[in-house]
């Protein structure tokens, strides 16, 4: 009892600390500690929760509920669960959408004699459990949770009522109830999911996307968008343990127009869409003061005429620009992590029209596309991002509605948004001419259709049956192995000597820009794509940290995977050297770091002083226990290369040059960072 009561208060203190820094909080979700397991509770509380424990009996999670083991619960009360039956029935659209079309409303629909009531079951309940243990102190962040149905909900913090949200449909009533063998949250929804493939979910829509789905169908797009997922790679030895998936899930992401939305732009008819289109993207690709730079370097014809399904007609190039072809939910566009307060979040997308890039800013909680501000990335200030009057707003950027426009299907998601979203000359000249910076995760989409993008080592270690699996080294960890062929943007060309693996520490426990971290072991060859820029003369970066079992590698650059296209460039780059407090090395010569708070100029010699050896100190933007990341002496940016891009396919091998089966090679991010920035005549990049 006192070890009970101990749990209590520990975990009451959390939580009030969770209500504290949060005003707007619902506070009449209560923690709880009733000492049940989480079919106990559901039991016990039979006039709230008989018809969902009816549910996990028909598939016998009842038994699985009350044993040992780690779990969520997101408990729909009775009322939900016979709204929520009595909407399949009442549904005369959607009959032919797996498990619609129940033959009796209620509970009742779930009887014996429905054929599909046993696999309805299973969805429904499989879709609100998961198998390790998430409080709402972590979901009130917003996040993305993949269930054990194998589906992804999605969490935040309604701005109005401050009650925590589930998949915009569901309200937790109370949270937090900690049990024997997880935590239950009561919910008054059954969380909403979809069977329906993203743009017919987009057609079922009423909320209006009229004009925008019949775009997707006269232009062919709407079939294209089918991809749900595949098991096309290499099968791997896991004889280390480690979590491998079995299935790579694939989807899309639609930035999209409401009715509404176009209407306030005088287009209420395909006719008027087309003309809009016609009028951006008509002389995009031309030769004269055309911006499209990959199609103007390819002298591809765009035409404006009414052949839709010509990829390169001007309303395909309008909707393929509102595209991912992955699936990111609303609270993952742009993720906070370890930044410093006075930076703004961005992120950085390949759309689905070729090798263009959109950015999205996180502004508090308001995210915009392809926002522009001047000299975003330069300073006329040392160590601080400069004065306001050099960061002038050009553009402010195309807002999203938010959490609650979301809409999910089987294989993708929907985000509503404010206004007109296209890829016009200030995109690639003004908004994109900036120090580009990507997360190691957002090169391969994969890593967000499969929801591993800042996945929680808890998380890895339940989709794991949770075993931990080990390396010899670090002793037992929760790594995600990535099989050869699960990216599509990555070669490996030496098999299980290349051994690629995603760190999820989702803490600051490592020195990384958003916390995570690829690590690639053994006697590693492999090549990624490298994303889409501008035109232009850029240096390529790569951030990593150093370590002493790190390896020696050798990049390449090359204009496909082929490796005939792949050209060394740089010296070999030992990812062992470690600057300072190593007697066998010294720091002057190999990177020229050295303390910069201690100097009178704040490092601004020494950082010219380093770039001349290729070396960069980690940036100011984010931070390691506390401490921005450009004091610390093993984060590192190597300048790889200085040259001249086109918009189109570049992919960067990276093979290591000594002989360690334990070789180690690491990639944290990537810097596109443009000579006007760079080598600006009145200002300098800015250290963050």
């Amino acid at each position: 009892m006192i070890a009970k009561l101990k749990y209590f208060v520990c975990g009451f203190c959390i939580v009030c600390g969770f209500y504290a820094c949060r005003e707007d909080i619902d506070e009449s979700n209560l923690y709880t500690f009733t000492g049940e397991t989480i079919e106990d509770y559901l039991a016990n509380r039979s006039d709230q929760f008989s018809s969902f424990n009816y549910i996990l009996t028909r598939i016998g999670y009842d038994k699985i509920l009350s044993a040992y083991g780690t779990y969520t619960c997101f408990a729909p009360n009775n009322e939900a669960v016979a709204e929520y039956l009595d909407s399949l029935y009442n549904d005369t659209v959607n009959v032919n959408v797996p498990h619609n079309g129940l033959s009796a409303p209620g509970i009742e629909g779930l009887g014996e004699d429905n054929p599909k009531a046993d696999s309805l079951c299973q969805d429904i309940a499989l879709y609100h459990l998961l198998n390790t243990k998430i409080l709402g102190v972590k979901m009130g962040n917003g996040m993305t949770i993949k269930t054990i149905l194998g589906r992804d909900i999605n969490t935040t913090i309604d701005s109005i009522s401050g009650a925590l949200l589930v998949s915009r449909g569901a309200k937790v009533t109370s949270m937090d109830n900690e049990l024997e063998n997880g935590v239950l949250h009561e919910i008054d929804h059954v969380i909403p999911r979809s069977n329906m493939l993203i743009a017919g979910e987009m057609e079922n829509q009423p909320s209006g996307y009229t004009l925008f789905t019949q775009a997707l169908k006269i232009t062919g797009l709407a079939d294209s968008l089918s991809l749900i997922s595949h098991t096309d790679f290499d099968k791997v030895d896991n004889t280390l343990k480690f979590y491998v998936p079995e299935k790579c899930e694939m989807g899309y992401t639609i930035f999209a127009e409401t009715d509404d939305v176009l209407a306030a732009n005088g287009i209420t008819s395909i006719a008027e869409l087309k003309h809009y289109a016609d009028s951006v993207y008509g002389k995009c690709a031309a030769s004269d003061g055309g911006w499209y730079d990959y199609a103007r370097n390819h002298n591809i014809t765009v035409s404006t005429g009414n052949d839709y399904k010509n990829p390169w007609n001007t309303l395909s190039i309008f909707l393929r620009y509102h595209i991912l072809e992955y699936k990111v939910a609303y609270n993952d566009l742009v993720r906070k992590c370890n930044e410093v307060s006075k930076v703004t979040a961005v992120e950085y997308y390949e759309t689905m029209l070729p090798y263009t890039l959109m950015k999205i800013t996180r502004n508090s909680s308001k995210f915009r596309i392809n926002r522009w501000v001047t000299n975003s990335t330069l300073t006329d200030m040392v160590a601080e991002l400069g004065s306001s009057s050099m960061h002038v707003v050009k553009r402010e950027g195309i807002e999203l509605v938010g959490f609650k426009g979301q809409v999910s299907a089987i294989n993708g998601y929907i985000h509503p948004m404010k206004d007109m979203l296209v890829y016009d000359k200030d995109v690639p000249q003004g908004v994109l001419n900036e120090r580009i910076r990507m997360d190691d995760t957002v090169l391969f989409g994969e890593m967000m259709s499969n929801s591993f993008r800042g996945i929680t080592t808890a998380q890895v270690k339940a989709l794991n049956g949770g075993v931990s699996g080990t390396d010899g080294r670090h002793g037992n960890c929760d790594y995600i192995r990535i099989p050869p062929r699960f990216f599509k943007n990555m070669a490996i060309f030496n098999g299980d000597d290349t051994r690629f693996y995603y760190f999820a520490h989702t803490d600051d426990g490592w020195s990384n820009y958003q916390w995570d971290e690829f690590n690639c072991m053994g006697n590693y060859d492999f090549a990624f794509r490298l994303p889409p820029v501008p035109d232009g003369t850029y240096e390529l970066r790569i951030g990593y940290t150093t370590e002493t079992v790190r390896g020696m590698l050798q990049f390449y650059l090359g204009s496909s995977s082929d490796l005939s296209s792949m050209k060394a460039i740089d010296i070999p780059v030992d990812m062992r050297i470690i600057p300072v407090n190593n007697a066998n090395l010294d720091p002057d010569i190999y990177t020229g770091w050295c303390d910069w708070t201690r100097l009178d100029d704040k490092g601004v010699e020494s950082d010219a002083n380093m770039r001349n050896l290729g070396y960069m100190r980690g940036p100011l933007f984010y931070t390691f226990r506390s401490n921005p990341a450009r004091s610390h002496p093993q984060d590192l940016r190597r300048i790889i290369t200085k040259q001249e891009f086109k918009q189109g396919d570049y992919w960067l091998r990276c093979k290591s040059v000594i002989e360690n089966p334990q070789g180690e090679f690491h990639l944290d991010y990537i810097e596109f960072c443009p000579e006007n920035v760079y080598n600006n005549t009145l200002y300098v990049e800015d250290m963050y």
